[in-house]
């Protein structure tokens, strides 16, 4: 799936995206924040997560691998953005603190399941 990107006047807009063949349960599909606000962005799965990747894909680029979270309770930062795994929950979450215009882009959550 091929997401445009608008940036409008300091405004984000991302789109959530997901890969592999498993079709998690995603959301929000798109969010459109000023700079400065915080966004939460969820991977939930109906089968049990091993390891959940997270990668962010700027218009007309390569997708940039973000982190990859390998167990339950894991926590991993990167810049101000955090992503947490819930493995209970199947569910992970990426965490936009205080959003910067570089945080734009289309977000992918890749997931393994056992």
């Amino acid at each position: 799936m091929e997401t445009l990107l608008k940036v409008l006047s300091g405004t984000l807009l991302w789109q959530l995206t997901w890969v592999r063949s498993q079709k998690p349960v995603q959301g929000p599909q798109a969010v459109i924040l000023q700079e400065g606000e915080d966004a939460i962005i969820n991977c939930n799965s109906s089968k049990a997560l091993y390891s959940v990747h997270w990668y962010r894909q700027k218009h007309g680029e390569v997708p940039v691998f973000l982190m990859i979270l390998l167990k339950g309770g894991e926590q991993k930062s990167h810049d101000k953005i955090v992503a947490t795994f819930n493995e209970k929950k199947q569910q992970s979450s990426l965490y936009l603190m205080a959003s910067q215009l570089s945080y734009s882009g289309t977000y992918f959550c890749g997931v393994e399941t056992q």
